[in-house]
């Protein structure tokens, strides 16, 4: 790890975080957008899957590697950063009240809790009525359409919670501080381009995971530990990826082996016959994934 005190280091983690920015600009840009617009022209499940387990792969190899060479060279800033984050009024406050009224901080977040269950429960099955599911960005082509998809959508999920939170809540951010010495740009500058990597989803989907990208940094900064913002993100695209295909559309119900035609878009069941059966084919084409739904 590069030693804070060493005068060239800031030069060293600018050269880096262009390079990173450089290399993730590209693929958001150039490919990102064209991978998923091919993605969402496929019909048969076979495509589809060989498209995910690539885009699980890519996402694993790329940001689990990039985290583990940001954090080689700036993991002593993770500390630092996180010390300062919570002199933060806001991040100083909920932190104090976990500490001196633990009794209220835990009756609110089980409150919150239930309550989002209960709207999500909700919501559920208003979609199931409704034959729409209200979607934050352009990610329904993602949601799986059988048993097998539905295993690769929760792969992608737990994958996306870890690796993604290793690199946009610790890797970038200490590279950032150590390159600027502000917290406040750490911050930003993360939480933003977070929120800029998912381009393919349109703007309403930048706005969103931006929104959300900036709780999970709240989360990591109030408990001090990065599995919190893991899990919380896992399970929001668990949420997108599972929970909804299988609650509203019963994916869990079909069989790609034997329905490998997908219908055109997904509906609530029981509103349009049974897929078609028909056969394979086609490549998959290029191994460049989009992210995941968050």
């Amino acid at each position: 790890m590069l030693d804070p005190a060493w005068a060239y280091t800031p030069v060293f983690l600018w050269v880096a975080l262009i390079g990173l920015l450089a290399l993730l600009v590209v693929r958001t840009v150039r490919r990102d957008r064209k991978e998923y617009q091919r993605f969402k022209r496929y019909r048969t499940t076979a495509r589809r899957q060989r498209m995910m387990r690539r885009w699980l792969l890519d996402s694993f190899l790329s940001f689990g590697v990039l985290s583990a060479v940001l954090l080689l060279l700036a993991g002593r800033y993770v500390g630092p950063l996180l010390q300062e984050l919570t002199t933060w009024p806001v991040v100083r406050d909920i932190r104090g009240w976990f500490i001196h009224a633990p009794g209220i901080s835990w009756g609110v977040v089980i409150g919150l809790t239930v309550g989002l269950t209960l709207v999500t429960v909700l919501g559920l099955r208003a979609a199931r009525a409704s034959d729409e599911v209200p979607m934050i960005g352009d990610i329904a082509a993602m949601l799986p359409r059988n048993r097998q998809e539905l295993a690769l959508g929760a792969a992608m999920s737990v994958n996306a919670g870890v690796v993604e939170e290793l690199m946009f809540r610790l890797a970038l951010p200490a590279v950032i501080f150590g390159a600027t010495g502000s917290a406040i740009a750490a911050v930003a500058g993360s939480v933003l381009f977070f929120g800029a990597l998912h381009l393919y989803q349109g703007v309403n989907g930048i706005i969103g995971t931006t929104v959300v990208g900036g709780l999970f940094m709240l989360a990591y900064a109030v408990s001090g530990t990065i599995a919190v913002p893991i899990v919380l993100h896992a399970l929001f695209d668990l949420r997108s990826l599972v929970l909804i295909p299988v609650a509203v559309y019963q994916v869990h119900k079909v069989d790609a082996r034997v329905t490998r035609i997908i219908a055109p878009r997904l509906v609530a069941p029981g509103l349009v016959a049974p897929p078609v059966v028909g056969s394979t084919g086609g490549s998959a084409g290029s191994s460049t994934p989009p992210q995941d739904a968050v």
